[in-house]
């Protein structure tokens, strides 16, 4: 689950990490009325959307009046930002942070996430702020450093300094560093964050480290420990797809082709993805329904897949072992005659009860494509779709 930047900078302010002063707005008179609160000569109006690079895409506007925010708030407020990390519809714009103007002397890069080779969590920093980690990472990975963290010890005030150093700080700046850095990463475990991200940090012409942008990405496994954090989740940035799926435990992510697939197992519903794009279909989503699926979902995750108006074909592939083939072929012919399915369906079942599973769709009266075994189910869905493309 991701969070907004006012959330993310909210969440921080309470583990007594610095952030510039900023105030969220809905309107542009809220964004007029919000400069005027923070009486600054420049403020910055900045779109709240899941996304990163805002900035290069008009989603960031430097603002030298109160005035001025309020246009920005109205060029940005019911708009779809577009950016190089949405892909081409965009996300859309219901809020804006208004937020102080900052005197930039240094930008800086600062994340914290897990190294799951390692088994441990670590930290990664840059002098190059400001800047796509991804290309500093390509085209300069000199100037990334890390720091890995012990996961039975925790981060120690030493390991900060070291951080500090390699980004050039002096003086009071590594002081200010080592609680910053030590406050971000107490924020980072209490919150089960999966990802923290600072870019930029930034040092002022004062002295002062603040943070001036932040993500931060939560666990979702640890959402039921954190309620508070969950109730800022913000679902008018997902796909309403993936949302309605997860009120039912499906994992359900939309693709770009025309194959549904429903499947039960992350690691098969990959390698159906895989054997549907070998003999040349394209995949319409990742749906994995679970070990433990009830005739309700099954029949759920049907009317998602079709809901999506690309799909032009669908292949259920169920391996049973604590799910039983039969439960799930109940559920498929029920799921069927219930949405009025007009596409193709191929079945492939393989596990427990099987043949009590097929028998099922056999005596259903409806026009279900059995299959022996993954090959045959991809190849016959693949051809389906291709012979309803060539109609």
């Amino acid at each position: 689950m991701n969070l907004h930047e006012y959330q993310a900078k909210q969440v921080l302010e309470k583990f007594g990490v610095a952030v510039p002063r900023g105030i969220v707005a809905s309107t542009p008179a809220e964004a007029e009325a919000a400069a005027k609160d923070l009486g600054t000569a420049i403020t910055v109006v900045k779109a709240q959307v899941h996304s990163g690079a805002r900035g290069k895409a008009g989603g960031v506007i430097l603002c030298k009046s109160p005035e001025e925010a309020a246009e920005a708030a109205k060029k940005l407020i019911g708009t779809q930002l577009v950016t190089h990390q949405t892909g081409a519809e965009g996300l859309p714009v219901h809020k804006v942070y208004v937020e102080e103007g900052s005197d930039i002397a240094r930008e800086l890069y600062l994340s914290i996430t897990l190294d799951r080779e390692k088994s441990c969590n670590f930290i990664m920093a840059s002098t190059e702020g400001g800047m796509d980690i991804e290309a500093v990472a390509e085209e300069t990975p000199e100037k990334i450093f890390t720091e890995n963290v012990d996961p039975s010890v925790g981060l120690w005030p030493y390991q900060c300094r070291n951080v500090a150093f390699k980004l050039g700080l002096k003086g009071k700046q590594v002081n200010d560093f080592v609680k910053l850095l030590m406050n971000l990463y107490k924020c980072y475990e209490d919150i089960d964050a999966a990802m923290l991200e600072i870019n930029p940090l930034v040092v002022t012409g004062d002295d002062e480290i603040k943070v001036l942008d932040c993500k931060i990405n939560i666990d979702s496994n640890a959402l039921y420990r954190q309620k508070e954090i969950h109730e800022m989740d913000d679902e008018t940035q997902q796909d309403e797809r993936e949302v309605k799926a997860a009120k039912f435990d499906l994992n359900y992510i939309a693709l770009e082709g025309d194959i549904g697939c429903m499947v039960n197992g992350a690691g098969l519903a990959m390698a159906t993805m895989d054997i549907i794009k070998h003999y040349g279909g394209q995949p319409a989503n990742f749906l994995d329904v679970g070990g433990g699926a009830t005739e309700e979902r099954v029949t759920e995750a049907f009317k998602i897949i079709l809901s999506d108006s690309n799909v032009k074909g669908i292949l259920v592939n169920i391996f049973g072992g604590i799910m039983k083939c039969d439960i799930i072929a109940n559920g498929v012919v029920a799921a069927a005659k219930q949405v009025d399915l007009a596409v193709p369906l191929v079945v492939r079942l393989e596990g427990t009860n099987v043949q009590a599973g097929k028998e099922i769709l056999a005596n259903s009266g409806l026009p279900i494509i059995t299959a022996d075994d993954l090959d045959d189910a991809a190849q016959k869905v693949v051809a389906k779709v291709a012979e309803l493309k060539a109609a």
